[in-house]
């Protein structure tokens, strides 16, 4: 049996509808949510895999590699993403920014001058009201002789809730409103 992905209940032959331009295989009750997709007519005497070099090969290879993945043997490891790569911006940047510009005896427009920056955006750092690009916050790190990225807190590791199954389903972080 599967899982629909909107709601988490076990479905024996799920629909495949468009959510928000999603593609999602949901139950008979979460298909209303959604535009039913027509799949193609496996009736048809064509084989699964295509032997042309065209679109038709490439979608059968990202069916396949959807419908592999979804199956669930891959354990508990979880996917890697380019937010695992990113160093994350520390909460107290603004008080670190301000604090070594104060150490040093510069003003706002001072340190604005030394970056090559706008005095307007030091001011903006320095009241938290905007975040530094990674430009900038490259640029305050080695004027500044600062850390403005911290390591990975505790409220980094990945929701532990789910399925029996360990996937996660829509159904898991949405609350429906009926």
């Amino acid at each position: 049996m599967v899982q629909c992905e909107m709601c988490g209940a076990e479905v024996s032959s799920p629909k495949t509808v468009k959510v928000e331009g999603a593609e999602l295989d949901v139950c008979d009750d979460c298909a209303g949510f959604g535009t039913e997709v027509k799949t193609q007519d496996s009736s048809s005497t064509s084989t699964k895999y295509s032997t042309s070099s065209s679109s038709g090969g490439s979608s059968g290879g990202d069916s396949s590699g959807s419908s592999s993945s979804g199956g669930g043997g891959g354990g508990g490891r979880r996917r890697s993403d380019m937010f695992d790569d990113m160093d994350e911006i520390t909460t107290d940047y603004d008080e670190r920014i301000r604090q070594a510009r104060e150490d040093r005896d510069l003003s706002q427009s001072d340190l604005a001058n030394e970056l090559n920056e706008k005095a307007s955006l030091i001011r903006k750092l320095e009241r938290g009201d905007t975040l530094p690009s990674d430009e900038v916050q490259s640029k305050l790190e080695k004027f500044l002789e600062i850390s403005l990225s911290g390591g990975a807190g505790a409220d980094d590791e990945e929701w532990s809730g789910g399925s029996s199954t360990g996937e996660y389903t829509l159904g898991d972080v949405v609350k429906r409103k009926d």
